[in-house]
């Protein structure tokens, strides 16, 4: 029962960090209805970008702590701004024609662009990044669970209810909420949709970043940490819905509890099969996803 408790724990740290991906993806799709396919290496970037930071700012003696309080908001202005300059370069002309491969293409060649980047710049060792807390568990009950860990968990959540106070409270989340549900009336109503889609771009590559800088403590950083999350956390929002944000934390936690419990009860080289078979399932016979909705179009 302690083993089984430890991994259903594990399963939703690791579910979080793949929700908060998702999130991302979902907030693009709802208003333009297009993906970045370069999400992964927008929380590399933001990884690679902290750890930078925080080392700079642990060498002018500011405990590791202190230090990485103050790399939050620089990872989150980079975030905003490469996610800014992923929808300019690679999605805006995209939409004006209406081409689906176009940005499809376009993200994925600005992802590969980024990931060359991140190569010649930290190099492509992994690298150690300096946790803010305590490493060592702390006793919950039956279970073992690092600082680092609850952290992850309170942040992410605490992410996804400020993006979603901002869309309700807000004028300017308003205007995204309005150009989600409907993007030509929210244009006729004077909404600036281009605009309110470039910020979508920007906010969702700035979750990835966020998230890179939870996840990095308790891994190793380096150039190719995003892809795989990147990919898995993009089964994730199709598991749970692109048109759901609470799908996609749901999915997220089935995700990272299935992978652990197959990992252990069977065997790790089946980790990935069971978010798969559920990928494939929902694809089958729900292709909005589990708590999405499907779309109606008039012909």
């Amino acid at each position: 029962m302690n083993i089984l408790a430890q991994l259903i724990i594990s399963g939703v740290v690791v579910g979080m960090i793949y929700g908060v991906i998702a999130f991302g993806y979902q907030l693009t799709f709802a208003t333009s209805k297009t993906l970045n396919f370069g999400q992964g290496e927008a929380l590399m970037l933001g990884a690679l970008v902290g750890l930078t930071t925080i080392n700079f700012l642990i060498g002018q003696s500011l405990s590791s702590f202190a230090a990485y309080l103050l790399m939050l908001p620089v990872v989150l202005a980079f975030g905003l701004l490469q996610g800014a300059v992923v929808e300019f370069l690679g999605v805006r002309q995209a939409i004006r024609t209406k081409s689906e491969a176009g940005w499809i293409m376009a993200t994925i060649a600005l992802g590969i662009i980024f990931k060359n980047l991140a190569e010649n710049i930290w190099g492509r060792d992994a690298l150690r990044f300096p946790s803010p807390l305590p490493e060592a568990a702390l006793t919950i009950g039956p279970m073992r669970i690092q600082p680092m860990e609850i952290a992850i968990v309170l942040g992410a959540i605490a992410l996804m209810i400020a993006v979603e106070v901002f869309n309700r409270r807000s004028i300017y989340g308003k205007a995204v909420v309005a150009t989600a549900n409907d993007r030509d009336a929210a244009g006729l109503m004077g909404i600036n949709t281009r605009l309110v889609i470039t910020f979508s771009y920007a906010l969702s590559s700035m979750a990835a970043a966020f998230a890179g800088v939870l996840v990095a403590p308790i891994t190793l950083t380096g150039a190719t940490m995003g892809a795989v999350l990147g990919l898995k956390a993009f089964a994730v929002a199709i598991i749970g819905g692109l048109s759901s944000g609470f799908g996609v934390v749901v999915g997220g936690l089935i995700l990272g509890v299935s992978e652990n419990l197959t990992g252990y009860y069977i065997s790790t080289g089946y980790k990935d099969v069971p978010g798969l078979v559920l990928l494939l399932l929902v694809l089958t016979f729900k292709p909005s996803g589990l708590f999405g909705s499907a779309a109606i179009k008039k012909v």
